[in-house]
Protein backbone atom coordinates (compact mmCIF):
# COMPACT_ATOMS: atom_id res chain seq x y z
CA UNK A 1 0.00 0.00 0.00
CA UNK A 2 1.15 3.52 -0.75
CA UNK A 3 2.03 5.77 2.16
CA UNK A 4 0.10 8.96 2.84
CA UNK A 5 2.94 11.13 1.54
CA UNK A 6 3.32 9.03 -1.62
CA UNK A 7 -0.42 9.16 -2.29
CA UNK A 8 -0.68 12.92 -1.72
CA UNK A 9 2.36 13.71 -3.85
CA UNK A 10 1.06 11.59 -6.73
CA UNK A 11 -2.38 13.19 -6.52
CA UNK A 12 -0.89 16.68 -6.34
CA UNK A 13 1.14 15.99 -9.50
CA UNK A 14 -1.88 14.55 -11.31
CA UNK A 15 -0.30 11.09 -11.56
CA UNK A 16 -2.95 9.39 -9.39
CA UNK A 17 -6.59 10.27 -9.07
CA UNK A 18 -8.02 10.80 -5.60
CA UNK A 19 -11.02 8.73 -6.67
CA UNK A 20 -8.74 5.78 -7.44
CA UNK A 21 -7.04 6.19 -4.04
CA UNK A 22 -10.38 6.08 -2.26
CA UNK A 23 -11.67 3.11 -4.23
CA UNK A 24 -8.51 1.14 -3.51
CA UNK A 25 -9.02 1.77 0.21
CA UNK A 26 -12.62 0.58 0.11
CA UNK A 27 -11.64 -2.51 -1.86
CA UNK A 28 -9.17 -3.48 0.85
CA UNK A 29 -11.66 -2.66 3.60
CA UNK A 30 -14.26 -4.94 1.98
CA UNK A 31 -11.76 -7.79 2.00
CA UNK A 32 -10.15 -7.35 5.43
CA UNK A 33 -12.50 -5.43 7.69
CA UNK A 34 -15.04 -8.24 8.22
CA UNK A 35 -12.32 -10.22 9.99
CA UNK A 36 -10.64 -7.33 11.82
CA UNK A 37 -13.53 -5.00 12.71
CA UNK A 38 -11.28 -1.95 12.47
CA UNK A 39 -13.82 0.34 10.78
CA UNK A 40 -17.26 0.53 12.39
CA UNK A 41 -18.82 3.14 10.07
CA UNK A 42 -18.08 3.94 6.42
CA UNK A 43 -19.36 6.35 3.76
CA UNK A 44 -17.97 5.63 0.31
CA UNK A 45 -20.38 7.98 -1.45
CA UNK A 46 -19.24 11.03 0.53
CA UNK A 47 -15.59 10.00 0.23
CA UNK A 48 -15.78 9.70 -3.56
CA UNK A 49 -17.54 13.06 -3.80
CA UNK A 50 -14.67 14.68 -1.88
CA UNK A 51 -12.18 12.85 -4.11
CA UNK A 52 -13.87 14.07 -7.30
CA UNK A 53 -13.61 17.64 -6.04
CA UNK A 54 -9.87 17.23 -5.44
CA UNK A 55 -9.36 15.70 -8.90
CA UNK A 56 -11.27 18.57 -10.49
CA UNK A 57 -9.10 21.16 -8.75
CA UNK A 58 -5.93 19.35 -9.83
CA UNK A 59 -7.22 19.26 -13.41
CA UNK A 60 -7.81 23.03 -13.30
CA UNK A 61 -4.29 23.63 -12.04
CA UNK A 62 -5.48 24.78 -8.62
CA UNK A 63 -3.45 24.04 -5.48
CA UNK A 64 -4.45 21.13 -3.25
CA UNK A 65 -3.37 20.25 0.26
CA UNK A 66 -0.50 18.25 1.74
CA UNK A 67 -2.77 15.23 2.27
CA UNK A 68 -4.59 15.46 -1.05
CA UNK A 69 -6.54 12.31 -1.82
CA UNK A 70 -5.34 10.42 1.26
CA UNK A 71 -8.11 8.22 2.71
CA UNK A 72 -8.05 8.36 6.52
CA UNK A 73 -9.86 6.81 9.45
CA UNK A 74 -11.14 8.87 12.37
CA UNK A 75 -11.27 7.41 15.88
CA UNK A 76 -14.75 7.07 17.33
CA UNK A 77 -14.17 9.91 19.79
CA UNK A 78 -13.50 12.85 17.45
CA UNK A 79 -16.32 14.74 15.79
CA UNK A 80 -16.35 13.99 12.07
CA UNK A 81 -18.97 15.58 9.88
CA UNK A 82 -21.48 13.08 8.53
CA UNK A 83 -20.95 10.40 11.19
CA UNK A 84 -22.39 9.80 14.66
CA UNK A 85 -19.71 9.39 17.33
CA UNK A 86 -20.34 6.79 20.03
CA UNK A 87 -17.06 6.38 21.96
CA UNK A 88 -17.65 2.66 21.65
CA UNK A 89 -20.60 2.73 24.02
CA UNK A 90 -24.06 1.17 23.74
CA UNK A 91 -25.33 4.18 25.68
CA UNK A 92 -24.31 6.52 22.85
CA UNK A 93 -25.69 4.36 20.06
CA UNK A 94 -28.39 6.89 19.14
CA UNK A 95 -26.12 9.93 19.01
CA UNK A 96 -26.95 12.27 16.13
CA UNK A 97 -24.76 12.66 13.07
CA UNK A 98 -22.05 15.28 13.56
CA UNK A 99 -22.68 18.48 11.63
CA UNK A 100 -19.09 19.74 11.97
CA UNK A 101 -15.56 18.41 12.39
CA UNK A 102 -13.35 18.66 15.45
CA UNK A 103 -10.45 21.10 15.13
CA UNK A 104 -8.11 18.20 14.42
CA UNK A 105 -10.28 16.57 11.76
CA UNK A 106 -11.05 19.98 10.23
CA UNK A 107 -7.33 20.63 9.73
CA UNK A 108 -6.85 17.24 8.08
CA UNK A 109 -9.83 17.84 5.81
CA UNK A 110 -8.54 21.33 4.96
CA UNK A 111 -5.33 19.63 3.79
CA UNK A 112 -7.56 17.55 1.48
CA UNK A 113 -7.37 14.31 3.45
CA UNK A 114 -10.57 12.31 2.93
CA UNK A 115 -12.20 10.83 6.06
CA UNK A 116 -13.77 7.61 4.81
CA UNK A 117 -15.03 6.16 8.06
CA UNK A 118 -14.88 5.83 11.83
CA UNK A 119 -12.51 3.41 13.56
CA UNK A 120 -13.35 1.38 16.65
CA UNK A 121 -12.17 2.30 20.13
CA UNK A 122 -12.36 0.82 23.61
CA UNK A 123 -15.52 1.97 25.38
CA UNK A 124 -14.90 5.50 26.65
CA UNK A 125 -11.19 4.84 26.01
CA UNK A 126 -10.96 2.72 29.16
CA UNK A 127 -9.02 -0.36 28.05
CA UNK A 128 -5.72 -1.52 26.55
CA UNK A 129 -7.67 -3.60 24.04
CA UNK A 130 -10.58 -2.57 21.80
CA UNK A 131 -13.87 -4.32 22.52
CA UNK A 132 -17.39 -3.07 23.10
CA UNK A 133 -20.90 -4.44 23.33
CA UNK A 134 -21.96 -1.96 20.65
CA UNK A 135 -19.35 -2.74 18.00
CA UNK A 136 -17.76 -6.05 19.01
CA UNK A 137 -14.13 -7.15 19.13
CA UNK A 138 -11.41 -5.46 17.07
CA UNK A 139 -8.50 -7.66 16.01
CA UNK A 140 -4.83 -7.46 15.12
CA UNK A 141 -3.88 -8.18 11.47
CA UNK A 142 -0.63 -9.81 12.61
CA UNK A 143 -2.77 -12.42 14.39
CA UNK A 144 -6.55 -11.91 14.49
CA UNK A 145 -6.81 -13.88 17.73
CA UNK A 146 -4.96 -11.03 19.43
CA UNK A 147 -5.73 -7.40 20.20
CA UNK A 148 -4.39 -4.45 18.19
CA UNK A 149 -4.25 -2.52 21.46
CA UNK A 150 -6.40 0.23 22.86
CA UNK A 151 -7.97 2.51 23.11
CA UNK A 152 -7.08 3.47 19.50
CA UNK A 153 -7.22 -0.16 18.36
CA UNK A 154 -9.46 0.35 15.34
CA UNK A 155 -7.04 2.92 13.97
CA UNK A 156 -3.99 0.72 14.54
CA UNK A 157 -5.68 -2.32 12.98
CA UNK A 158 -6.82 -0.32 9.94
CA UNK A 159 -3.41 1.23 9.27
CA UNK A 160 -1.40 -1.94 9.94
CA UNK A 161 -3.66 -3.92 7.59
CA UNK A 162 -3.18 -1.30 4.86
CA UNK A 163 -6.83 -0.22 4.70
CA UNK A 164 -5.73 3.41 5.08
CA UNK A 165 -2.25 4.90 5.50
CA UNK A 166 -3.26 7.16 8.39
CA UNK A 167 -5.88 7.15 11.13
CA UNK A 168 -6.38 9.46 14.08
CA UNK A 169 -5.88 8.47 17.70
CA UNK A 170 -5.97 9.91 21.18
CA UNK A 171 -3.54 9.22 24.01
CA UNK A 172 -4.18 9.79 27.73
CA UNK A 173 -1.92 7.04 29.04
CA UNK A 174 -0.47 5.24 26.02
CA UNK A 175 -3.53 4.83 23.78
CA UNK A 176 -1.60 5.70 20.62
CA UNK A 177 1.76 4.18 21.53
CA UNK A 178 0.56 0.78 22.81
CA UNK A 179 -1.56 0.10 19.68
CA UNK A 180 1.39 1.23 17.56
CA UNK A 181 3.70 -1.21 19.35
CA UNK A 182 1.18 -4.06 19.11
CA UNK A 183 0.76 -3.60 15.34
CA UNK A 184 4.25 -2.50 14.21
CA UNK A 185 3.40 1.16 13.54
CA UNK A 186 4.71 4.62 14.26
CA UNK A 187 2.73 6.21 17.07
CA UNK A 188 3.63 9.71 18.27
CA UNK A 189 2.15 11.13 21.45
CA UNK A 190 2.85 14.80 20.67
CA UNK A 191 3.76 17.42 23.23
CA UNK A 192 0.76 18.49 25.26
CA UNK A 193 -0.96 21.26 23.30
CA UNK A 194 0.82 20.58 20.01
CA UNK A 195 -2.49 19.69 18.32
CA UNK A 196 -5.42 21.79 19.58
CA UNK A 197 -8.30 19.96 21.19
CA UNK A 198 -12.01 20.53 20.85
CA UNK A 199 -13.28 20.16 24.38
CA UNK A 200 -11.32 22.30 26.82
CA UNK A 201 -8.60 21.64 29.35
CA UNK A 202 -7.05 18.17 29.55
CA UNK A 203 -4.61 16.99 32.20
CA UNK A 204 -3.39 13.93 30.31
CA UNK A 205 -4.99 13.45 26.87
CA UNK A 206 -3.59 14.55 23.50
CA UNK A 207 -4.52 14.02 19.86
CA UNK A 208 -2.39 12.29 17.27
CA UNK A 209 -2.31 9.64 14.57
CA UNK A 210 -1.02 6.19 13.69
CA UNK A 211 1.01 5.68 10.51
CA UNK A 212 3.32 3.16 8.87
CA UNK A 213 6.10 5.65 8.06
CA UNK A 214 7.86 8.48 9.84
CA UNK A 215 7.31 10.82 6.89
CA UNK A 216 3.56 10.25 7.20
CA UNK A 217 3.74 10.95 10.92
CA UNK A 218 5.68 14.17 10.29
CA UNK A 219 3.37 15.37 7.54
CA UNK A 220 0.36 14.72 9.75
CA UNK A 221 1.92 16.90 12.43
CA UNK A 222 2.73 19.62 9.90
CA UNK A 223 -0.95 19.73 9.00
CA UNK A 224 -2.50 19.24 12.44
CA UNK A 225 -0.21 21.22 14.76
CA UNK A 226 -0.38 24.90 15.60
CA UNK A 227 -2.15 27.28 17.94
CA UNK A 228 -5.88 27.81 18.16
CA UNK A 229 -7.51 30.46 20.32
CA UNK A 230 -10.27 27.98 21.14
CA UNK A 231 -7.79 25.82 23.09
CA UNK A 232 -5.87 27.76 25.72
CA UNK A 233 -3.40 24.87 26.06
CA UNK A 234 -2.36 24.97 22.40
CA UNK A 235 1.30 25.68 21.72
CA UNK A 236 2.78 28.30 19.38
CA UNK A 237 3.62 27.22 15.87
CA UNK A 238 6.82 25.20 15.50
CA UNK A 239 8.07 27.50 12.76
CA UNK A 240 9.58 24.78 10.54
CA UNK A 241 8.38 21.75 8.61
CA UNK A 242 8.60 18.57 10.66
CA UNK A 243 8.82 16.64 7.40
CA UNK A 244 12.00 18.52 6.52
CA UNK A 245 13.46 18.12 9.99
CA UNK A 246 13.30 14.32 9.86
CA UNK A 247 16.04 14.42 7.22
CA UNK A 248 18.24 17.28 8.46
CA UNK A 249 18.03 17.81 12.24
CA UNK A 250 21.38 17.19 13.95
CA UNK A 251 20.87 14.90 16.95
CA UNK A 252 24.46 13.72 17.36
CA UNK A 253 25.70 13.78 20.92
CA UNK A 254 22.30 13.79 22.57
CA UNK A 255 22.41 11.95 25.88
CA UNK A 256 20.18 8.92 26.32
CA UNK A 257 19.20 6.73 29.25
CA UNK A 258 18.00 3.21 28.52
CA UNK A 259 15.75 1.61 31.13
CA UNK A 260 14.14 -1.76 30.67
CA UNK A 261 11.77 -1.37 33.60
CA UNK A 262 12.07 2.20 35.03
CA UNK A 263 12.33 0.56 38.42
CA UNK A 264 8.78 -0.73 38.77
CA UNK A 265 7.66 -2.50 35.59
CA UNK A 266 7.37 -6.23 34.99
CA UNK A 267 8.38 -6.80 31.35
CA UNK A 268 8.45 -9.90 29.20
CA UNK A 269 12.19 -10.71 28.73
CA UNK A 270 11.85 -11.19 24.97
CA UNK A 271 10.08 -7.83 24.61
CA UNK A 272 12.78 -6.10 26.63
CA UNK A 273 15.59 -7.73 24.64
CA UNK A 274 14.09 -6.76 21.27
CA UNK A 275 13.50 -3.17 22.40
CA UNK A 276 17.04 -2.97 23.78
CA UNK A 277 18.43 -4.19 20.47
CA UNK A 278 16.52 -1.49 18.62
CA UNK A 279 17.79 1.11 21.08
CA UNK A 280 21.38 -0.02 20.51
CA UNK A 281 20.98 0.25 16.72
CA UNK A 282 19.51 3.73 17.01
CA UNK A 283 22.16 4.94 19.44
CA UNK A 284 24.82 3.87 16.93
CA UNK A 285 23.03 5.21 13.86
CA UNK A 286 22.24 8.60 15.43
CA UNK A 287 25.54 9.12 17.22
CA UNK A 288 23.89 9.33 20.62
CA UNK A 289 25.75 9.07 23.92
CA UNK A 290 24.39 6.54 26.39
CA UNK A 291 24.46 7.60 30.02
CA UNK A 292 23.97 5.64 33.23
CA UNK A 293 21.73 7.73 35.47
CA UNK A 294 19.76 6.51 38.51
CA UNK A 295 16.06 6.72 37.67
CA UNK A 296 13.41 4.98 39.77
CA UNK A 297 10.33 7.16 39.47
CA UNK A 298 6.98 6.74 41.13
CA UNK A 299 4.74 4.26 39.34
CA UNK A 300 2.01 6.60 38.10
CA UNK A 301 -0.43 3.84 37.13
CA UNK A 302 -2.56 3.72 40.28
CA UNK A 303 -2.48 7.48 40.90
CA UNK A 304 -3.41 8.22 37.29
CA UNK A 305 -6.29 5.73 37.58
CA UNK A 306 -7.50 7.19 40.88
CA UNK A 307 -7.68 10.69 39.39
CA UNK A 308 -9.36 9.63 36.15
CA UNK A 309 -11.77 7.16 37.72
CA UNK A 310 -12.54 8.77 41.07
CA UNK A 311 -15.76 10.32 39.77
CA UNK A 312 -16.56 7.54 37.32
CA UNK A 313 -19.48 6.02 39.19
CA UNK A 314 -20.98 9.43 39.98
CA UNK A 315 -20.59 10.52 36.34
CA UNK A 316 -22.23 7.34 35.07
CA UNK A 317 -25.08 7.77 37.56
CA UNK A 318 -25.64 11.35 36.43
CA UNK A 319 -25.71 10.21 32.80
CA UNK A 320 -28.24 7.49 33.56
CA UNK A 321 -25.84 4.64 32.86
CA UNK A 322 -25.82 3.45 36.46
CA UNK A 323 -27.27 1.85 38.49
CA UNK A 324 -29.42 -0.07 35.99
CA UNK A 325 -27.10 -0.20 32.97
CA UNK A 326 -24.07 -2.04 34.36
CA UNK A 327 -24.69 -5.12 32.21
CA UNK A 328 -24.69 -2.97 29.05
CA UNK A 329 -21.19 -1.67 29.69
CA UNK A 330 -18.28 -3.58 28.20
CA UNK A 331 -16.54 -6.13 30.42
CA UNK A 332 -13.38 -3.98 30.87
CA UNK A 333 -15.45 -1.01 32.06
CA UNK A 334 -17.45 -3.24 34.40
CA UNK A 335 -14.16 -4.55 35.75
CA UNK A 336 -12.88 -1.03 36.43
CA UNK A 337 -16.09 -0.10 38.23
CA UNK A 338 -15.70 -3.21 40.36
CA UNK A 339 -12.12 -2.28 41.24
CA UNK A 340 -13.13 1.26 42.17
CA UNK A 341 -15.96 0.01 44.37
CA UNK A 342 -13.69 -2.49 46.10
CA UNK A 343 -11.01 0.10 46.83
CA UNK A 344 -13.21 3.11 47.54
CA UNK A 345 -12.01 3.39 51.14
CA UNK A 346 -8.39 3.62 49.94
CA UNK A 347 -8.95 6.36 47.35
CA UNK A 348 -7.35 9.71 48.14
CA UNK A 349 -7.41 11.97 45.09
CA UNK A 350 -5.40 14.74 46.73
CA UNK A 351 -2.67 12.29 47.74
CA UNK A 352 -2.55 10.92 44.19
CA UNK A 353 -2.16 14.41 42.73
CA UNK A 354 0.72 15.03 45.12
CA UNK A 355 2.41 11.85 43.94
CA UNK A 356 2.02 12.84 40.29
CA UNK A 357 3.45 16.28 41.02
CA UNK A 358 6.38 14.56 42.67
CA UNK A 359 6.76 12.37 39.58
CA UNK A 360 6.88 15.49 37.44
CA UNK A 361 9.84 16.71 39.45
CA UNK A 362 11.57 13.33 39.15
CA UNK A 363 11.22 13.42 35.36
CA UNK A 364 12.39 17.04 35.26
CA UNK A 365 15.49 16.05 37.23
CA UNK A 366 16.14 13.21 34.78
CA UNK A 367 15.96 15.55 31.79
CA UNK A 368 18.41 17.83 33.52
CA UNK A 369 20.94 15.04 33.03
CA UNK A 370 19.88 13.42 29.74
CA UNK A 371 18.00 14.41 26.61
CA UNK A 372 16.19 11.14 25.93
CA UNK A 373 14.67 8.19 27.78
CA UNK A 374 14.36 4.90 25.89
CA UNK A 375 12.23 1.99 27.13
CA UNK A 376 10.18 -0.83 25.71
CA UNK A 377 6.87 0.59 24.49
CA UNK A 378 4.86 -2.10 26.28
CA UNK A 379 5.39 -4.75 28.93
CA UNK A 380 4.20 -7.63 26.76
CA UNK A 381 3.23 -8.70 23.28
CA UNK A 382 -0.38 -8.42 22.06
CA UNK A 383 -2.71 -10.50 24.21
CA UNK A 384 -6.02 -12.23 23.45
CA UNK A 385 -8.37 -9.88 21.62
CA UNK A 386 -11.31 -10.14 24.03
CA UNK A 387 -9.32 -10.53 27.27
CA UNK A 388 -8.96 -8.13 30.18
CA UNK A 389 -5.68 -6.27 30.70
CA UNK A 390 -3.09 -8.86 31.75
CA UNK A 391 -2.21 -8.90 35.43
CA UNK A 392 0.47 -11.57 35.06
CA UNK A 393 3.37 -11.09 32.62
CA UNK A 394 6.18 -13.63 32.23
CA UNK A 395 4.85 -15.42 35.31
CA UNK A 396 5.09 -12.35 37.53
CA UNK A 397 2.51 -10.06 39.10
CA UNK A 398 1.98 -7.10 36.76
CA UNK A 399 -1.29 -5.86 38.27
CA UNK A 400 0.41 -2.63 39.37
CA UNK A 401 0.63 -1.44 35.75
CA UNK A 402 -0.82 -3.83 33.17
CA UNK A 403 0.32 -3.90 29.54
CA UNK A 404 1.60 -0.33 29.23
CA UNK A 405 3.61 0.75 32.28
CA UNK A 406 5.82 3.18 30.38
CA UNK A 407 3.27 5.31 28.57
CA UNK A 408 1.87 7.34 31.44
CA UNK A 409 5.16 9.08 32.27
CA UNK A 410 4.80 11.25 29.17
CA UNK A 411 1.12 11.98 29.72
CA UNK A 412 1.56 12.99 33.34
CA UNK A 413 4.60 15.17 32.60
CA UNK A 414 3.44 16.50 29.19
CA UNK A 415 6.54 15.27 27.35
CA UNK A 416 6.41 14.02 23.77
CA UNK A 417 6.98 10.28 23.30
CA UNK A 418 6.94 7.96 20.32
CA UNK A 419 6.67 4.22 19.73
CA UNK A 420 8.49 2.84 16.71
CA UNK A 421 8.85 -0.73 15.46
CA UNK A 422 11.69 -2.53 17.25
CA UNK A 423 11.45 -6.00 15.74
CA UNK A 424 9.47 -9.23 15.86
CA UNK A 425 9.31 -11.97 18.47
CA UNK A 426 10.01 -15.60 17.70
CA UNK A 427 6.24 -15.94 17.22
CA UNK A 428 6.28 -13.16 14.64
CA UNK A 429 4.60 -10.47 16.75
CA UNK A 430 5.62 -6.80 16.71
CA UNK A 431 7.47 -5.13 19.58
CA UNK A 432 7.84 -1.36 20.00
CA UNK A 433 10.63 0.88 21.25
CA UNK A 434 9.48 4.00 23.10
CA UNK A 435 11.54 7.19 23.05
CA UNK A 436 10.63 10.09 25.33
CA UNK A 437 12.15 13.55 24.87
CA UNK A 438 12.20 16.89 26.58
CA UNK A 439 9.01 18.88 26.46
CA UNK A 440 8.24 20.37 23.04
CA UNK A 441 11.00 18.42 21.22
CA UNK A 442 8.69 16.48 18.93
CA UNK A 443 11.17 17.25 16.14
CA UNK A 444 13.91 15.28 17.90
CA UNK A 445 11.68 12.22 18.24
CA UNK A 446 10.69 12.31 14.59
CA UNK A 447 14.31 12.66 13.48
CA UNK A 448 15.35 9.70 15.63
CA UNK A 449 12.45 7.65 14.34
CA UNK A 450 13.53 8.40 10.77
CA UNK A 451 17.10 7.35 11.52
CA UNK A 452 15.82 4.09 13.01
CA UNK A 453 13.62 3.53 9.97
CA UNK A 454 16.61 4.01 7.67
CA UNK A 455 18.94 1.85 9.76
CA UNK A 456 16.58 -1.13 9.62
CA UNK A 457 13.63 -0.54 7.27
CA UNK A 458 10.27 -1.76 8.54
CA UNK A 459 8.28 -4.18 6.42
CA UNK A 460 4.71 -5.44 6.61
CA UNK A 461 3.11 -8.67 5.39
CA UNK A 462 0.27 -8.31 2.89
CA UNK A 463 -2.25 -9.71 5.42
CA UNK A 464 -4.36 -10.87 2.47
CA UNK A 465 -4.69 -14.28 4.05
CA UNK A 466 -6.88 -12.96 6.86
CA UNK A 467 -9.64 -12.00 4.42
CA UNK A 468 -11.08 -15.49 4.65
Amino acid sequence: MRSATETADLVRRGELSAVQSVREAFDRIRRLNPRLNAFIQLDQQAAEAAARDIDARVARGEPVGLLAGVPIGVKDIEECKGFPITQGSWFMRDNPVCTADSRHVARLRAADAIPIGITAMAEFGMDSATNSLLWGVTRNPWNPDLTPGGSSGGSSSAVAAGMVPLATGTDAGGSIREPAAFTGLVGLKPSHGRIPKQDGFANFAVLGALTRTVADCARHLDVAAGPDDGDRQSLPAFGQRYESQIETLDVRGLRVLWSGDVGYAVVDPEVEAIARGAADRLIAAAGLVERSVPFSPINPYRHWAVILLSNLEADFSRQGILPDGLDRLSRPVQHLIGLMRASRQDIDVDASWKQLHRLEQQVAELFGQVDLLMTPATACTPYTADALIPEVIAGRDASAHGAQPFGMLANVCWNPAISIPAGLTAAGLPVGLQIMARRHRDDVLLRLARLAERAKPWTYPSFDGIAA
